[in-house]
């Protein structure tokens, strides 16, 4: 009997001005099984054009390159995508607010900061391609903080009618990922299986129009369908 085919490793583009930096993630990345590097970049307009030619899974992008910074880059990666495109995931050494807001303004499905452990990169990447989304821990509070606050972006119309046209158990799921459950715990909070959360997902995010789950959240607390500590 012939078993299921063995899943394809998860496809990614090394973006970083600084070629040691891109050699230290290239070497964290392909020790693992379900990773292949297939490119690298030293700046953000090699990096548009790679994405396209190369189809990666995930970019990994750099913030202060040469050329074409790495938020210029993200926002072109990501508008020419046409839903199966790259998720971008940044690493920046900058802890900056502008940089962070900026970065999920522009269609990034990650923000994480250098300082993290070889494990944070190697699961961060996973998370991106499976399309969840993914903020640092200590950034997230103020992401909240900032998209959450009352006048803090006004919301888009058209996002208020597609809210209506939410099921309640759609809604149910946003509302979960909104507080940070996984897939998983949100299949074990509403008793299905994660294939069906899968689903919901997918449909709130074509209803709503978001990319992923990181505007998800944003969405959520801007909307006022969570609200911080609630």
């Amino acid at each position: 009997m012939t078993g299921p085919a063995p899943q394809r490793p998860v496809r990614v583009l090394l973006v970083d001005d600084q070629h040691l930096v891109r050699s230290g993630f290239r070497i964290i990345l392909e020790v693992e099984d379900d990773i292949e590097v297939v490119g690298e970049a030293a700046d953000g307009e090699r990096a548009v054009t790679m994405a396209t030619a190369l189809r990666p899974d995930v970019v990994l992008m750099d913030v202060e390159m040469p050329v074409l910074d790495g938020l210029a880059a993200t926002r072109r990666i990501t508008a020419d995508a046409t839903g199966d495109g790259p998720a971008v995931l940044i690493l920046t050494t900058f802890d900056r607010d502008d940089y962070l807001f900026a970065a999920l303004r522009a269609g990034a499905s990650g923000f994480l900061l250098k300082n993290g452990t070889p494990e944070d990169l190697v699961e961060a990447v996973r998370v991106v391609a499976r399309g969840e989304g993914l903020i640092a821990p200590a950034l997230t509070r103020r992401v909240i903080s900032t998209f959450a606050r009352p006048g803090a972006a006004p919301p888009d119309p058209r996002h208020d009618a597609a809210t209506a046209e939410l099921t309640p158990r759609e809604r149910e799921v946003l509302t979960l990922v909104a507080q940070g459950a996984s897939n998983a715990e949100v299949a074990a909070v509403l008793h299905v299986g994660e294939a069906t959360v899968k689903t919901h997902v997918s449909r709130v995010l074509a209803k709503l129009g978001l990319r992923d789950r990181v505007q998800a959240v944003i969405f959520a607390y801007e909307h006022g369908i969570v609200r911080p500590g609630g």
